[in-house]
């Protein structure tokens, strides 16, 4: 019988993959978010998001795409079949206090919108990222 590496190791191993794993999610939840069949946002509001990242990394900050930020915890969760999983966070928000200042000519209802897509793509992410943990450990446990 194969011997089962411990929890800590396993997080620090998985870890190590983590920043792979965010990159191809990310594309991945971007296309199918705001790309699809469906999308989420108006092209004209995924336009407005493309100009606030652009705006924001030419200031020298990580833009709209690249501030979220994933962790893997040991509680596990329901979807799981180990005791890891993922979870965003840090989510990118659009306000004029935020990391994401600009576009100052936003109305509320914009604004919100544009959370909230921001917030379901963190949310994919996290999901899609979590399914390559699980898929992970499956590999390392075997």
């Amino acid at each position: 019988m194969a011997e089962f590496p411990d929890e800590r190791q396993l997080v620090l191993r998985a870890r190590s993959q983590l920043d792979q794993w965010t990159k191809s999610a990310r594309m991945e939840a971007y296309t199918e978010l705001f790309e699809g069949d469906d999308p989420i946002l108006s092209p004209e509001e995924v336009r407005l998001l493309d100009a606030l990242d652009s705006e924001l990394e030419r200031e020298g900050d990580d833009g709209v795409w690249g501030t979220d930020q994933y962790g893997i915890h040991t509680a596990g969760t329901s979807s799981s079949d180990t005791s890891l999983g993922v979870v965003c966070v840090y989510h990118p928000q659009i306000t004029k206090d935020s990391v994401l200042r600009g576009a100052d000519d936003l109305d509320d209802e914009t604004e919100e919108r544009l959370n909230a897509a921001l917030w379901k793509y963190s949310e994919r992410v996290a999901a899609l990222i979590e399914a390559k943990l699980d898929d992970f450990v499956r590999q390392t446990q075997r």
